[in-house]
Order: C-alpha cells, then sequence, then structure tokens
C-alpha cells in the first residue's frame, strides 16, 4: 500500500469539491470516528461466534466501514503533519515492548 499515493488521491477528492476548508483535526477525528460507529453497528446485536462469520453483503459493508475509517485517518494525518506508517510502526513497536518483552524479573 503505497500511502503517499493514496493521499494525494484523497487530496485530489479533498480539491475538486472544495472541501479542505471542512477538513480541520478536529472535524476529521469525528468523522473518522462516525465511520467506526458505523463500522461497529455491523456487529451490535451478533453474538461472538456470529460477529466471525458474517454474511457476504455484511463483510462488504465492514470493508467499506474500514475504509472509510482509514482514509479518515489517513487525511488526519496529512492535516496534523504525521507519517502514518511513521505513527503506526512506533505504536507498534510500543505495543512489542510492553506486551512480549521479557519480564525483567523472573
Amino acid at each position: 500500500m503505497n500511502l503517499d499515493e493514496l493521499t494525494a488521491r484523497l487530496h485530489a477528492i479533498r480539491d475538486h469539491n472544495d472541501w479542505r476548508r471542512f477538513h480541520s483535526p478536529k472535524n476529521l477525528a469525528m468523522a473518522a470516528s462516525v465511520e467506526m460507529a458505523e463500522l461497529v453497528e455491523i456487529f451490535q446485536w451478533l453474538g461472538e461466534d456470529e460477529s466471525r462469520r458474517l454474511e457476504p453483503a455484511q463483510l462488504e459493508h465492514a470493508g467499506q466501514e474500514i475504509g472509510d475509517v482509514v482514509l479518515y485517518l489517513l487525511l488526519l494525518c496529512s492535516e496534523l503533519g504525521l507519517n502514518l506508517e511513521q505513527v503506526v510502526r512506533a505504536k507498534l513497536a510500543d505495543s512489542e515492548r510492553r506486551f512480549i518483552a521479557p519480564e525483567a524479573s523472573a
């Protein structure tokens, strides 16, 4: 996945529709949250096992909402001057240190 290419394509859509004025970090964070809520809604009344076996239409819908969340986060990173790949790699490294690093005292 080339994040620079995706960001450029998102910026082209944004600029073509004159949406830049709406793309403040606050608005983008809220939009990502709304899309995440739409993803959560797919699973709202499903049991644990059902949530692992979505019907094809549900799975497609989940993919669309996941895409929306990721694209808004990519736009948010762009507005904040953050590199999404670097942010994710740093967080993953932190989680690896915290959750799979050997115990200091055994």
